[in-house]
Formats: structure tokens, sequence, C-alpha cells
């Protein structure tokens, strides 16, 4: 028995088979996470969080939950002003339709993995010329109609992996766009706090200009009626005078600017200013020993962060894609269906028709010249991934003196905080004996007011310093990515225990 063999066809099909087996190969580059250069443990932190045999690297952890950190300040009216700020604040609403968009743009690129199929139906009338007859020029040719009904299938074999690159590329995006989300939701709980405790340091402040206010005002009565007896000049009375107006020109002030900041608390909520008023609460010292953990962790927890590293990868998979395009591109095509002159012998077994191959063009391209544009093309996605590599590592820097900057105002504002007790404690005590001086007539009153304004002054440091407490905390908390870890919960200093 003698077997023989078309050698043409020989060739042909392993050809295809090489170009099939082509289809696995990828020309995107390995991707590995750029290196940073972080420290073991945070400057600011206490020793017993700056132990360097700690220190682990960092685990890709965006998807882990945040908690509901604001739930430490055991206050139910953040609770419920972070839940209306959950559901209906806008920016949030803008960056959820930027997720759907970003995973919509994946759904697209995935696609392309799969056979496009189509299906249509009508009729096409044509006259053609005499010259694609065969015909003399002045013959006549006859216009004609065809009835068509087919089903296309297009499929691209994935060769260099140009299509995978893309898709991965998506898919990086669109982590990148859900990370980007989750930090315009820290960012949003972040600032509905600040705004919150922003109104309570005004409310403090609120009522320590009213106490002000009425002292004064009962200053005042008593020094008209000395003046009325004829026991104190008129110049005592026109300084209390002046001291209570300056006083109730800073209570309006005070009530200015919490009418302002409870206007942005409104926007933050989704709410029109008109339909929030938030009841008169004075801030109370508020001081947490917040864990800063290690550096690693910061890596794994921030989401801006995770965003700028998702950026990186789609980038390395969009070289991969600028590389492809130098090899050839595969497309299988292909049409089954009917075609006849008249609609009723349209369904006929005799009016079957199939097409392989592309009605249009070739199965299989290679570009050859395009005057750089491809080389082009590669040189700016490595470009682009370079741009994103320097914007990661920045954002990883930006990220630690955050942390630092939060760590070292908490420990110095609490130094800060020590210290301006003791001021108000000297300065109340000034003002004691001044006031008893200023009765047995051994101090004029303007001693007197000089103390009261010092008292005053002292005071409100004090509020200014536990507002700017509360801000770190909150700033610190923003900084490590928000939420803590099991066994790692905030613990109240001995300041509130």
């Amino acid at each position: 028995m003698t077997l023989s063999f078309n050698k043409p066809r020989i060739k042909s099909t392993l050809s295809l088979i090489g170009l099939l087996i082509l289809a696995g190969c990828s020309l995107t580059p390995t991707y590995e996470r750029p290196t940073v250069e972080a420290p073991a443990f945070f400057k600011e932190a206490r020793a017993e969080q700056a132990d360097a045999s700690q220190w682990k690297p960092a685990q890709p952890a965006e998807e882990s939950a945040r908690g509901e950190w604001w739930k430490l300040f055991d206050d139910a009216t953040l609770n419920a002003l972070q839940e209306q700020a959950m559901a209906n604040n806008q920016d949030l609403k803008a960056a959820a339709a930027r997720l759907a968009q970003s995973r919509a743009l994946r759904q697209d690129a995935r696609s392309l993995l799969a056979p496009q199929v189509n299906a249509g139906f009508g009729p096409t009338r044509s006259r053609p010329s005499p010259a694609s007859q065969g015909l003399a020029a002045d013959e006549e040719t006859s216009a004609h109609t065809l009835w068509r009904a087919q089903a296309g299938v297009s499929y691209e074999v994935d060769l260099f992996g140009r299509v995978s690159s893309t898709v991965d590329a998506a898919t990086a995006n669109a982590q990148r766009s859900e990370a980007l989300f989750r930090s315009v939701q820290l960012a949003l709980q972040a600032d509905v706090a600040q705004n919150y405790f922003l109104l309570r340091e005004l409310d403090a402040e609120h009522a320590l200009f009213q106490s002000t206010v009425f002292l004064r005002t009962d200053a005042l009565k008593l020094l008209q009626k000395r003046f009325n007896e004829g026991d104190i000049g008129e110049t005592d009375v026109a300084r209390a005078r002046a001291e209570l107006a300056s006083a109730q020109a800073e209570l309006l002030g005070v009530e200015r600017r919490r009418a302002a900041a409870e206007h942005a608390l409104a926007v933050l909520l989704g709410k029109a200013p008109a339909d929030l008023a938030v009841q008169q609460q004075p801030l109370q010292r508020i001081a947490f020993s917040i864990p800063a953990g290690l550096p690693s962790d910061l890596l794994e927890r921030r989401p801006d962060i995770a965003a700028a590293e998702r950026a990186m990868a789609a980038a390395n998979s969009r070289i991969g894609a600028a590389r492809a395009a130098y090899f050839p591109r595969l497309e299988l095509t292909g049409a089954l269906g009917y075609e006849s002159a008249k609609l009723g012998d349209l369904f006929n077994w005799s009016s079957r028709t199939f097409l392989l191959g592309p009605a249009v063009g070739t199965l299989l391209s290679l570009p050859i010249f395009d005057g750089g544009r491809r080389e082009a093309g590669v040189t700016r996605a490595r470009a682009l991934y370079e741009e994103d590599v320097a914007i990661y590592r920045n954002t990883v820097l930006n990220a630690f003196r955050e942390v630092e900057d939060n760590l070292a105002n908490l420990r110095i504002l609490a130094q800060q905080t020590q210290a301006q007790d003791e001021a108000v404690q000297a300065s109340e005590r000034a003002a004691a004996l001044s006031h008893i001086q200023y009765r047995e007539g051994s101090v004029s009153y303007l001693h007197v007011i000089d103390a009261d304004r010092t008292v005053l002054q002292q005071r409100r440091g004090v509020l200014r310093l536990d507002g700017e407490r509360v801000r770190s905390s909150i700033n610190l908390i923003r900084a490590m990515g928000g939420g803590w870890a099991d066994g790692e919960s905030p613990r109240k200093s001995a300041a509130t225990e």
C-alpha cells in the first residue's frame, strides 16, 4: 500500500498549526511591582511600635474591609451623618459611575476574546457596468435584485497576545477605578468627620464667648451702678462697655463661621443647606492612642497607592499590545445563509450559500512599513509606564510623609495641650487676683480687662488645640487607609480615661 502526500497542503497545514501555537505567545513584559525604599518603621511611632524585626513585605489588601472607624468617637450624631453621606453624596455617586464605566470597558475588551456572531436579512439591487461583465461600453446591462439572509462570524486569533494584553490593561484599569472609588469614599468619611468636629469646636467657642458676654454684661451693670453712685469715673464704664461689645462681635463671628461650616457639611451629605440643622454641642476633649502599624501595612491599605499600582499594571499590559503591532494579525471570518433573486425562493435548499474567509481584505495581515507609527506606539507605551512608576513611588513617599506628619502633630499637640492647660490655670489665678486688687483700689480697671482678655485668649487656645488633636487623629486614620486589623483597635489615652 502506497501513501501519497499533497506537499502544498501539508505546508499550509503546518503553517496554520504554527500560527495557532503562536497564539499563546505574549509580548507583554513580566510585571513586577517596582521597589520602594520604605523605612522599617515610622520615626514618630512609639518605641514599642518601632521594632524593625516586625517588618514584613507588603501584600495586596485593597479589598479588605476598612471598618467604620468613625465609631471610635462614640458619637451617635456622627454615625448618622456618615450613613447619610455614604447614601447621598454626589461626588461618591460620580465615583461609583466612573467605576461602572471602567467595568463596562473591561467587559467590552473581554468580548474580543470570543467570536463575534451577527445575522442579517434584506435585499440588494444592483446594475453591473458593461466592463465588469466583459461587454462593450455601449452594451446594455440589466439591474437585478438579490435577497439575502445569512449569519456571519468573525474571530481574531490572539497572535502574540495583542487581545489578551488589551484585556489585561482594561482589567487593571477597572481595578484602579475601584481603588479610586475607595479613595473617594475614605476622603468623604474623613471630610464629614472633620466638618462635624469643626462644628463642635465652634460650638465650644460659642459657649465660651457667650459666657464671656454674660460676665461682661454683669460687670458693666456693676460698674454703671458704681459710676451712678460716684465711686468710679466714666472711663471704667466706657472700657467695660467696649469689652462687652467686642465679646458680642466675636460671638457673632463664631456664629457666622458655624453657619458656613454647617452649609459645607450639608453639601457633603448631599443635601441643600436649608435641609440640615445640627444641634449645638460643645466639643469635648478627645484623645486616642492610634496604632501606626508598619510602613508595609501602609502599602497594603492606602487606596490611592493601590490605584497608582494598578495604573502601572495597565501601562505594562499596553506595552505588550503595542509590541504586538509589529506582528501578523490572523482574523477568521465566515458567513452562512441563503441568497435568491426572489423573496419566495430565499429559503429553498438550493439557495443556500456560504463564505469562508474575509469578503474584503486578507486572512492574515502583516504590516511592513508605516513610517515609524508602531515604533512611536511602543515608545509612548514605555514612557507612560515609566511615568506611572514615578507617580506610584511619589504616592508612597507622600503617604509616609502624611503618617509621619500626623504622628508628630499628635505627639507635640499632647505636650502643647498640657502646657496650654497650665497657662489657663495661671491666667485664671491672675484674673482672680486682679479683680480682688481692683475692688481694693490698688489697680485700675485696665488691669482687670487685660487679665480677663488673657483668660479668654488662653481658653480659646485650649479649644483650638483640642480641635487640632481631633483633626490630626482623623487625618492619621485617613493617611493609614482607614480602619484597623483585628487586635489593632484604638485605645483611650490616659488623658481621657
